[in-house]
């Protein structure tokens, strides 16, 4: 059917554009009515808060000022510190906490004109409750004042002070003193205020009050008692004296996160081909494999001159550095052999700057790889050139080998400890009793774990007890800081155990670790020599040495350029897993 001249149908993108029109509009509808529900439920369970917390107070209001007080509080009393409520289909948390006021009118603490720091009581009543956008909470304060004349109220003062690691004081951190010893039991929880303090009145008088502080996110610190294994705690639980202030500060921080791994070490491998077969070879003219060796290909008149041969591409996984290349070959009167070093295409010769003599031919076994770079080579391919001046005799080469350095590899599932220097006591023989001791540590199937919520503090990492390794090196000093607030990783290599050794780590005097350190140990009974250039990591390690003590201890020496040179004679004990720290002075 033809539309009508001046009239046209809707075609698809006048649909398209119209329903996206319309979406955008029921979107923005949608929007506004949840929102306007949301507001609307909030007020309403606001409203309920408000009328929880005054039913709370009206309830306090209404008894006998004695009776004032909470469960386990000061003080005393049968009000419930925390309860949870329902009302109009909204679980509410309701807190009560009822405190000892000092009036300032007459003179607070010492000032106190008359004496009587227990003035009058502060009721404190929040609500809290949670819908869609997060948690509300309202708070009504009220004060109940005594009937008659204030009296003193037997007792003492617990003061608070809750600081964080740079001493700042920390608002709003929760404290909860427990004393079940005391009549009646006290097991109250307060909070600090912006001054990072909090005050408790009227405290029974008695020993054992045992404080824990903490903070969502935070470090918890708290008092000790005494036990088997820690007969002298620091800080031991608190005593409260009459008429007397017992204070005390406690350390809170931002939790932080530590990673451990754990690897092999770098080590040095060799490999050899030794022309067993022609499978080494990758190119070649006027050479044959044969009989374990590569020699001139014979000819009518004798040996042909010359011939060459490329071999194929060495690689190597998790290369860290070239070493060496060596050879054996075999050069008749009138023969001889040069070596050059290719990349991976056996075409580009590594330039004499990196392999100095490496153009011309190189014909002195071994050749230093040390300057190869690995990141513009991490293959190389080999090529010699056979030459002779007399027909009946021909070079050979015999075999040739690559060293390279590898690693690290991670290595899975070891047993590791992690201590903290932040001790809470000592034991009965006077041993310190630490804060964080971690002996069940597991680097799991990937050779990692993560040990989440720790506290700030300086720990040492250590193998476990079970372990069939010892470390061999530690990039980041031990104790290593661990700040609050962070992430920190440390990489930890370890090697074979055997039954002594001794593991050096060189620092300078700022604590970085020095690489390329000579570390020499030695001694002349039983006589022992060896020197170990420091890792990376600044660390030298010395396998399946024998025990050195007493009179048959050992002698170090270590230097670095740039460095003066330490020397320590005949005080290096070894004896088990042994280790010792050296600063080198510039």
């Amino acid at each position: 059917m033809q539309c009508p001249r001046g009239e046209r149908g809707s075609t698809l993108l006048d649909a398209v554009v119209g329903t996206a029109l319309m979406l955008v509009v029921f979107v923005g509808i949608v929007g506004a009515f949840r929102l306007t529900v949301m507001a609307v439920s909030n007020n309403k369970a606001r409203a309920g808060a408000i009328a929880l917390a005054n039913e709370r107070l009206e309830f306090i209001r209404s008894l006998p000022y004695a009776s004032v007080g909470t469960t386990g509080g000061i003080p005393s009393g049968n009000i419930a510190q925390s309860e949870t409520v329902n009302l109009n289909d909204v679980s509410y948390t309701r807190r009560t906490f009822i405190s000892w006021e000092d009036d300032p009118a007459d003179g607070s603490g010492a000032a106190d004109t008359n004496g009587v720091r227990t003035d009058y009581k502060a009721a404190k009543v929040t609500v809290s409750w949670v819908v869609r956008d997060g948690t509300h909470t309202i708070t009504l304060i009220s004060r109940i004042s005594p009937p008659g004349v204030e009296t003193s109220v037997p007792g003492g003062t617990l003061s608070f002070n809750v600081v964080d690691s740079r001493l700042v004081p920390v608002s709003n951190a929760q404290i909860r003193v427990v004393n079940a010893g005391v009549s009646p039991s006290v097991d109250l929880t307060t909070y600090t205020d912006a001054a990072g303090t909090a005050v408790i009145l009227g405290v029974p008088s008695g020993s054992g009050y045992r404080v824990t502080t903490t903070k969502s996110g935070y470090s918890t610190a708290q008092t000790y008692g005494s036990s088997a294994t820690n007969t002298n705690p620091i800080p031991a639980h608190l005593g409260v004296a009459l008429n007397q202030t017992t204070a005390a500060t406690f350390a809170i921080d931002v939790l932080s996160d530590k990673t451990i791994e754990t690897y092999s070490p770098v080590s040095t491998g060799t490999t050899t081909e030794s022309f067993n077969d022609a499978s080494g070879i990758g190119s070649s003219s006027g050479v044959t494999v044969s009989g374990g060796a590569v020699r001139l290909t014979v000819g009518e008149n004798g040996f042909t001159s010359p011939g060459s041969f490329l071999t194929t591409s060495f690689s190597t996984s998790s290369l860290v550095a070239w070493k060496r290349l060596t050879w054996a070959t075999s050069t008749p009167s009138g023969t001889s052999i040069a070596f050059r070093v290719y990349d991976s295409s056996g075409t580009n010769l590594i330039p004499d700057s990196q392999i100095p003599g490496n153009s011309a031919g190189l014909t002195v076994s071994p050749v230093s790889l040390a300057n190869v770079s690995t990141s513009t080579y991490p293959s190389l391919v080999i090529g010699a050139t056979l030459s002779t001046s007399n027909a009946s005799n021909t070079p050979s080469v015999d075999a040739y080998s690559i060293s390279a350095d590898t690693g690290p590899r991670s290595l899975p599932n070891i047993g590791l400890t992690m201590t903290g220097a932040k001790t809470i006591g000592t034991t009965v023989g006077g041993a310190q009793v630490y804060k964080y001791q971690n002996s069940s540590i597991n680097s799991g199937s990937s050779g990692s774990v993560t040990l989440s919520g720790i506290e700030w503090d300086s720990y040492t990492i250590g193998l476990a007890a079970s372990t069939t390794y010892a470390i061999q090196s530690v990039c980041n000093p031990q104790p290593e800081t661990l700040s609050p607030n962070s992430s920190q990783t440390t990489r930890v290599f370890v090697a074979p155990f055997t039954t002594n050794s001794l593991l050096v780590d060189v620092k300078n005097a700022s604590g970085t670790p020095i690489k390329n350190a000579n570390v020499r140990l030695y001694r002349t009974t039983p006589a022992y020599n060896t020197t170990i250039a420091s890792d990376g990591c600044g660390n030298s390690y010395f396998s399946g040495i024998a025990a050195g003590t007493g009179t048959s201890r050992y002698s170090l020496q270590v230097s670095a350029s740039g460095y003066q040179i330490f020397n320590a004679t005949s005080t290096i004990n070894v004896s088990g897993t042994s280790r010792t720290s050296v600063i080198l002075n510039n």
